[in-house]
């Protein structure tokens, strides 16, 4: 039974005669997944365990997609995200295969969460123990511990009702978001998640620290809905982690399970485009690679941008044009600008995550969601995960990245291979006032610009995380898990529901492998 069934779903697509077979290991037919991020990598799992023949498509190099590697000098630079949150769904992937997650990677914990710094001196420490959270908030705002705690609860109650019950649930028909209206009104998931953290707590230091998690996953907490506040209550309940060896290792970790389960992964193989084709009634899939043309699936999981998925991988069919224009009409996320570099020197008292406000807020938000101009203040998230992990650089070596939200391309077109370097100077002028030496002790140094999301990514307008997740494009109002004309193209990652982040994307794997099962009358993994 497929999960959209579970969940009182249903759905009358057709449904793909496949041939049956007594076989204990009988293959359900052939699936292409095009990309290798957390979101290819863990609908390629589930599809490799629901008995489909299973291919991944990787353009670059290396597995990952976003969460590409870097080696420089000696030290390891993950590319893209990582915090790693709510890891009991990455351990799902391992369970489908009956294996032990720990005999692939180790996930470490990391404390505090993050570190938030402002622009005035003020800081706190944002922990996941309880007693400790609310210490941080006494020594900032005494009078804002009641107002906490009452935010916590409505975390929780919009955690059950937007992670637990929604978050791997597709939306497909309007009555589905109908369905569920109800609910979202009561707890007002039409206000903002700064709004909604401010009818809570009164110190605007406090509302920034509880209400900057939208920034994640490429929303304006100033526009973003209120059922992003479930966040909180993901870190409060399962913590923050980081993988031993970095984000890369538990790619390689998934990579290792698929191939282990008897899934390909061809790297180096960009998906130039595809092509249908009818055979005894059912749609095929051909799929062209710089070494192959015209390879035949029946089914197709996009993990590419979901633009390039309709606009260039689907070009020819009629369907796609129609609904990459209605992408284009859609608001995109901010983009990023993000630095890489390794010191000769360690620091002292220094979090793994560290965020840095900078002395305007809201007026820099408007500017990276609206702005037309590159903005000259910034705020910035340090990433240094030597912390944590000591081996991924040199010996007495720190190594570092840190990520500067800017306006998309779409929006600003900015010409970054001109500004890059100064921006970066810049940059690192501000982190000097607080790793002093800075400067002077760095010994390797790489920039990742929006034109690198645009050109090494396929990313619309260099949006760093697809399509932005306000409510007007949440849900059954976001690109669907499923193609909406184009039998047998289905879709995971930031761009459809539920969204962004290591957790959404993993959790559109299971909303859309729940979608394919029913389509193909198979049990859902």
């Amino acid at each position: 039974m497929s999960i959209a069934t579970l969940s009182g779903i249903e759905d009358r697509a057709p449904r793909f005669e496949l041939p049956s077979s007594n076989a204990e290991n009988s293959r359900r037919g052939s699936a292409a997944v095009v990309g290798s991020g957390f979101g290819g990598l863990a609908a390629a799992i589930r599809l490799q365990a629901m008995g489909f023949a299973t291919t991944c498509f990787e353009a670059r190099d290396k597995p990952g997609g976003r969460a590409y590697v870097y080696h420089d000098d000696g030290f390891t630079f993950d590319a893209g995200p990582t915090v790693i949150t709510a890891p009991h769904c990455i351990e799902e992937l391992f369970t489908l295969a009956d294996r032990d997650m720990n005999d692939y990677v180790e996930l470490l914990p990391v404390e505090p969460m993050y570190r938030l710094q402002w622009h005035d001196g003020a800081a706190f420490d944002y922990v996941s123990d309880e007693a400790g959270l609310i210490e941080q908030i006494r020594s900032l705002s005494p009078g804002d511990e009641d107002g906490y705690r009452k935010f916590a609860q409505y975390s929780r109650r919009v955690f059950q009702k937007g992670y637990e019950e929604l978050g791997s649930v597709p939306f497909l028909r309007f009555s589905d978001m109908i369905r569920v209206a109800p609910q979202l009104a009561r707890l007002r998931a039409d206000r903002s998640v700064y709004s909604t953290v401010s009818r809570f707590i009164k110190d605007e230091h406090l509302r920034q620290a509880f209400s900057f998690h939208p920034l994640l996953v490429g929303g304006n907490p100033y526009d973003t809905s209120a059922i992003y506040t479930l966040i909180h209550w993901i870190e409060r309940k399962w913590g923050v982690f980081f993988p031993r060896g970095g984000t890369g290792a538990l790619v390689n970790g998934l990579v290792r399970l698929f191939k282990d389960m008897g899934g390909e992964v061809r790297l180096s193989s960009p998906v130039r485009r595809i092509n249908l084709t009818e055979q005894k009634k059912q749609t095929r899939h051909l799929v062209t690679t710089d070494a192959v043309a015209n390879e035949a699936f029946d089914l197709v999981v996009s993990n590419a941008d979901i633009h390039h998925t309709y606009a260039k991988l689907y070009e020819q069919v009629a369907e796609a044009r129609q609904t990459q224009r209605r992408l284009e009409k859609m608001e995109w996320s901010m983009s990023l600008f993000v630095m890489y570099f390794g010191t000769n020197r360690k620091y002292e008292d220094l979090a793994h995550h560290t965020i840095l406000f900078g002395p305007r807020f809201k007026g820099l938000l408007k500017d990276i969601f609206k702005g037309s101009q590159l903005p000259e203040d910034f705020s910035l998230y340090l990433h240094a995960p030597t912390v944590t992990d000591p081996s991924l650089a040199p010996k007495g070596c720190e190594g570092f990245y840190v990520l500067s939200p800017v306006p998309h391309l779409g929006r600003a077109p900015i010409d970054w291979d001109t500004v890059a370097q100064q921006y970066g100077n810049a940059i690192l002028e501000t982190l000097e006032q607080h790793l002093p030496g800075l400067r002077d002790s760095i010994v390797t140094r790489r920039h990742f610009t929006p034109n690198n999301f645009r050109d090494e990514l396929n990313a619309y307008c260099g949006s760093a995380f697809s399509v932005a997740p306000k409510l007007t494009q949440s849900a059954f109002f976001r690109p669907h898990n499923r193609a909406d004309k184009i039998p047998g193209l289905y879709i995971v990652g930031g761009g459809t529901h539920p969204g962004a982040g290591v957790p959404g994307v993993i959790n559109t794997a299971k909303a859309t492998c729940g979608i394919v099962a029913q389509d193909f009358g198979v049990v859902a993994q």
